[in-house]
């Protein structure tokens, strides 16, 4: 059997060493592999990873940072790793998504919509809930709607429509005579 060797080609340039060979993370993808490198290393050495009171604020402010300022890129090397892993679960808790699926949002909504209308006390909370309520999407309770009626018709059917429409139109005439009014006919009148 002969040895399959592929073919290399050449004047690749090859990275100097593993970080530029690295691809550009954003800040939060480069923390969620961090996060991940430190979790696995302290299930492989059995050592629970325990933040401190320092730990906690440095998470905090660091996550206060990230979220008022999107580009805000944080030197995460400098920290060590329970503040890492501190941060990371902040920023996990912060980007769950409530609910699977809108229309469980929007169920969610209109029952709490129709309990507050139920539970009203005074008439103008109760017409405020059934505002809002009728402006759901699916209710449309003041929608202004208008319908449009489409009719197929063959072009001898539209021509004869046409011209049954002329034929009215032409009996329909008025036959007006116009004549000078002089002023004899003025002092007359």
């Amino acid at each position: 059997m002969d040895a399959y060797i592929p073919e290399i080609e050449s004047n690749i340039p090859l990275p100097k060493n593993a970080t530029e060979a690295f691809p550009e993370l954003t800040p939060q993808e480069e923390l969620n592999m961090r996060a991940n490198v430190v979790a696995l290393m302290s299930e492989l050495s059995g050592q629970p990873i325990s933040p401190n009171k320092g730990n906690v604020e440095d998470a905090k402010k660091l996550a206060v940072q990230m979220a008022s300022d999107p580009k805000f890129r944080p030197e995460f090397n400098q920290y060590p790793n329970e503040t890492l892993a501190m941060l990371a679960g902040m920023v996990a808790q912060m980007n769950v998504s409530i609910v699977d699926e809108l229309s469980d949002l929007k169920t969610y909504v209109v029952n709490n919509l129709v309990h507050s209308v139920e539970a009203a006390k005074d008439v103008k909370t109760k017409v405020a809930a059934l505002r809002v309520l009728g402006e759901v999407d699916g209710v449309d309770a003041f929608k202004k709607r208008s319908e449009v009626t489409v009719k197929i018709q063959s072009m001898e059917e539209v021509e004869a429509e046409l011209l049954t429409l002329l034929d009215d139109v032409e009996g329909k005439y008025i036959d007006v005579e116009a004549k000078n009014i002089t002023e004899k006919d003025e002092k007359d009148a």
